[in-house]
């Protein structure tokens, strides 16, 4: 294992290794922040590219956009309330406040920072921990994935701003529209009004698009005035700011890191799950919670270290076992196809140094962020501040068109896509935002497969339906995860009053 980790490193520390992560970095930086564009799609394109490389050149290239990518999102998240990737969602919680605020800088160069530490936290993980992770991963089944869905839905609790129904009312509204297509078990049509080309179901970036970025839209052109500012005052010290704020909580930083990583490693479950689940859980700890969704910088380091941590743990079921953890996973597992590469238990065994090498290539990419993010943060971040709002949003009307109807080449999901946008543009004066919609949208179908699946497991082997759901350990620990974010607000809330009462009578 050392020679081929030596081995490995040598070969990414090449000057040609060097340059084709500097640009993998660069291209994914700009897929990602670009609603619409997903980084499986530029993996898709780059594939060809791929093949007058060696594997682990190939590899390296592949990877580097996939980590950028990741990364890229949290930009739009940040300056227009938009995520560029489904994993920047929880990003938006915590870094619009904070641009809204005058901290549109800092708020990305937090993101930078908490990126590459996440990043790099999870590589040193899966080198050290590839095998037993793989063994937790591939011990998850149908009852798993439905425990962890719910555990999922349960965060609504945590996102409701407000009124706790509103927020519950939010999730069942994003779980109905995710009912929209052919049901993954029967095969039923449903909700399609008679549109045949709604038997796919609502792509998630579509409605993620309308449920963020149109409200944003119609507000700035409503208002014709800009919320978003940069602060100029720290200069240069504004990186030295981020890393202060980030390392400040180093609990919140390494726990985010592993959420994301053991995610990550769950195939299916995706670094969206990871950053609401890292976010919660940051929320949770922290000694002042109401502080978040106001612009704490805490919650943008949790949410985007557990979204690059994530990008590492989904290739550990892509090397070990041959099973993608996530659909730009699945690009790259044809990439080492088409290279005459079958990864597997063999693989470590038969091409240490290509395993090692793409997984240490990873680590250099989430170093490159830091580069890449802070130059082309500032630019961007200055750039997006400073254009006029007559040209804003247009500029921005036209790129989530076009990201929506690049998805599948269909109209109808520009017409959901606005669709879905007033929708959330309207429902927000009545307290509904879109934050937990979104993640009704996003486990709704999870948490429906994972129970159908196991309800048909439990009634052929042990003829009782119900208990394919509790015969597994790890389903227990899940259900307990799921009762302590359940209660922990509201035992939050009477420790709260009981400080209040206590002081008080004081």
């Amino acid at each position: 294992m050392i020679d081929d980790l030596l081995r490995g490193l040598a070969a990414v520390l090449t000057f040609d290794s060097l340059l084709l992560v500097a640009i993998g970095t660069t291209v994914g930086l700009f897929v990602g922040s670009v609603p619409g564009l997903t980084a499986t799609m530029a993996l898709a394109l780059l594939v060809p590219f791929t093949f007058t490389m060696d594997p682990l050149s190939g590899m390296v290239l592949l990877g580097a956009v996939y980590t950028s990518s990741m990364f890229g999102g949290a930009f739009t998240a940040i300056l227009i309330n938009t995520p560029g990737t489904p994993g920047a969602i929880a990003t938006t919680l915590d870094g619009y406040p904070m641009a809204k605020n005058g901290k549109a800088e800092l708020a990305i160069l937090v993101a930078t920072v908490a990126s590459v530490v996440g990043g790099l936290i999870a590589v040193i993980a899966v080198i050290a921990m590839a095998s037993p992770l793989t063994d937790i991963a591939i011990r998850f089944g149908p009852a798993q994935y439905f425990w962890v869905a719910v555990l999922g839905l349960s965060l609504i609790a945590a996102l409701s701003t407000g009124s706790l129904f509103k927020g519950l009312l939010g999730g069942a509204l994003g779980m109905l529209i995710g009912t929209i297509g052919i049901s993954p078990l029967g095969g039923e049509s449903r909700f399609l009004f008679g549109y045949s080309q709604l038997q796919g179901g609502v792509q998630l970036l579509v409605a993620l698009i309308g449920l963020f970025a149109i409200p944003e839209l119609i507000r700035l052109a409503v208002s014709a005035t800009k919320s978003v500012d940069v602060d100029y005052s720290r200069g240069s010290e504004s990186l030295l700011h981020a890393i202060s704020l980030t390392v400040r909580r180093p609990w919140n930083v390494l726990r985010s890191s592993i959420i994301g990583l053991v995610i990550g490693i769950i195939p299916g479950a995706g670094n969206n799950v990871a950053g609401l689940v890292a976010y919660n859980e940051a929320k949770r700890s922290d000694k002042n919670p109401s502080s978040f969704g106001k612009g704490n910088a805490q919650g943008v380091v949790a949410s985007e270290a557990s979204n690059n941590a994530a990008v590492a743990g989904s290739v550990v079921p892509l090397l070990t076992l041959g099973v993608p953890g996530s659909p730009p996973a699945a690009v790259m597992l044809g990439a080492l196809m088409l290279h005459g590469i079958r990864p597997g238990s063999a693989l470590f065994a038969e091409s240490g140094t290509l395993a090692y090498g793409f997984i240490l290539s990873l680590g250099v990419s989430a170093l490159a962020l830091l580069v890449v993010g802070v130059l082309g943060g500032r630019l961007i971040c200055r750039a997006v501040c400073a254009v006029p709002v007559t040209y804003l949003v247009p500029g921005i009307a036209f790129m989530s068109i076009l990201g929506a109807y690049s998805m599948r080449n269909s109209i109808i999901d520009v017409f959901i896509m606005i669709g879905i946008g007033i929708f959330a543009y309207l429902v927000r004066h009545i307290g509904l935002q879109p934050a937990p919609i979104a993640l009704g949208l996003i486990l709704g179908p999870i948490a429906e497969q994972g129970f159908s699946m196991s309800m048909l497991r439990g009634g052929a082997v042990h003829d009782v339906p119900a208990y394919a759901l509790f015969d597994n350990w790890m389903s227990w620990a899940l259900i307990a995860m799921v009762f302590v974010t359940l209660f922990w607000p509201i035992l939050q809330e009477a420790r709260r009053k009981k400080t209040e009462a206590a002081e008080g009578s004081e």
